[in-house]
């Protein structure tokens, strides 16, 4: 079955993905084809829609066979879905065109449906506290994957989806372009038309990647994962933080704002015992406060308190409520605004990682007819 993925995989490599293009680049497609331009805004709608060029009867047989010659067509397959019966939130396990998983989680709230998606296949970060990075990273998503993540779960649901958040499976700055290049075709109005303001992208702290985000002209909300007030705390836990310390990150941080206007917001996982101590929070607040502020202005702070997520290979444990009430007070005594996250499907593990984790682990033969999410082979 793996071999016969690959090969799969390696056909439709030669092909350009056809959900990675943007309506200009199938215009010019179209005209270099010999037929109209404007076949190419009456594809692109119907691709964000989830339905093939094989399945869109205006088209023709003609364009239908080209288009099949020149791209690969295919959404992310629903391999595993759970619905929590507390509050809705549904979690998606989804195969790719080779074989490999990743996951989707989409949470309702009275705004909208919001999606947190994932950005690669595996993750190299190697945060101690992350399921989504044991393994490692075995490949990048491709922008139209990024998408097909969003059409699929939209698709399947029957629900429109208006939110999003790339905090699931992998570092999206560590996938820069295939992001970009998803942003602006996620946003586009003849598709999905989800604005920019209705996004949100959680890095762990990649400098160059911020500063090139920076630059794009994107007015989505950025996130960062600081989890630690210190290096020797954050180092322990995020390796990424011995090559960008706390200091040199929120630099970038206040030349980000600076630049662009844009709050940022902040994660801090709590962990019992490692980092959500009271003496922690002041820490945090006062390098908070003495890197992104000044006496007559800086940028706003806010700080999303989320009790670690209990994956059995990290060992650590969720702060106690009296240890998480005692943090969020810690800080906003100290003007730094914070919030807890409420934590949506509990009843079906909902945060990214440990469905795949699951599926990798089975390495059961799979059934006449069904895929398989094949066993990860990482960098």
């Amino acid at each position: 079955m793996t071999e016969l993925l690959e090969g799969n995989s390696m056909e439709q490599n030669e092909k350009k993905e056809l959900l990675s293009q943007t309506v200009e680049e199938l215009e010019e497609w179209f005209l270099s084809a010999g037929e109209a331009k404007y076949r190419a805004k009456q594809l692109f709608p119907q691709l964000h829609k989830g339905l093939s060029p094989q399945q869109m009867s205006n088209l023709g047989k003609r364009v239908q066979e080209k288009l099949a010659a020149s791209f690969s067509w295919h959404l992310p397959v629903v391999e595993q879905k759970l619905v929590s019966a507390i509050d809705g939130t549904v979690k998606y396990l989804f195969g790719l065109a080779d074989g490999h998983c990743v996951e989707s989680v989409v949470m309702k709230y009275e705004h909208g449906n919001t999606i947190c998606i994932s950005s690669q296949v595996g993750c190299r970060m190697g945060c101690k506290f992350c399921a989504s990075t044991i393994g490692g990273r075995v490949r990048d998503l491709s922008a139209g994957e990024l998408l097909g993540q969003v059409i699929a779960a939209q698709k399947d649901m029957g629900e429109r989806i208006s939110n999003i958040v790339m905090m699931g499976i992998g570092e999206p700055l560590d996938n820069y372009d295939n992001v970009i290049r998803f942003l602006r075709l996620v946003n586009c109005e003849e598709g999905l038309n989800i604005g920019y303001r209705h996004i949100s992208l959680s890095t762990c702290g990649l400098i160059e990647g911020i500063r090139r985000l920076q630059e794009e002209d994107l007015p989505i909300t950025l996130s960062i994962s600081l989890h630690a007030p210190d290096d020797e705390t954050r180092s322990a836990i995020m390796p990424i933080n011995k090559k960008y310390g706390v200091s040199a990150l929120l630099g970038a941080c206040k030349e980000y704002f600076a630049h662009t206007g844009r709050k940022i917001s902040f994660e801090y996982t709590l962990i019992a015992g490692k980092n959500d101590s009271v003496e922690n929070a002041r820490k945090l607040a006062d390098v908070l406060n003495s890197h992104l502020r000044t006496r007559t202005e800086g940028m706003p702070i806010h700080v999303n308190l989320i009790p670690v997520n209990e994956v059995s290979e990290t060992g650590f444990r969720r702060s106690g409520r009296e240890a998480v009430a005692a943090f969020q007070r810690a800080l906003e005594s100290k003007g730094i605004r914070a919030t807890v996250r409420r934590k949506l499907g509990s009843d079906i593990n909902a945060s990214c990682g440990q469905l795949r984790r699951a599926a990798m682990k089975e390495k059961q033969t799979p059934k006449q007819g069904e895929n398989q999410c094949i066993t990860d082979t990482a960098e």
